[in-house]
């Protein structure tokens, strides 16, 4: 599903103008992206958390320079899932266990 499909299906549900609906979107995304740019977690009941998580110094390899480089620490956007959302899921998908 791409952003214009979940806009589509948002404004039916509701009743909503499609733009409408997209400007809402664009501006949860851009909130959630402010926030963990200043290291603010972003907590949604029953959906699941944003999260910025801190990756340490390392050191890496440029393979084309046959040399070490030094990665600094930073920080990476990640999700976790709520309970709930796991949950909802696991029921809907079906294992096939002769697979």
């Amino acid at each position: 599903m791409r952003k214009a499909d979940l806009v589509s299906r948002i404004a039916e549900k509701t009743d909503i103008p499609k733009v409408d609906v997209l400007m809402t979107l664009e501006t949860f995304f851009s909130e959630v992206k402010d926030s963990l740019a200043n290291k603010e977690n972003v907590y949604i009941r029953g959906f699941g958390s944003f999260v910025a998580k801190k990756r340490a110094k390392k050191i890496g390899r440029n393979i084309k320079k046959k040399e070490a480089i030094v990665i600094p620490a930073h920080y990476i956007p990640a999700f976790k899932p709520a309970k709930a959302f796991v949950n909802k899921v696991k029921d809907q998908v079906l294992v096939d266990e002769n697979a």
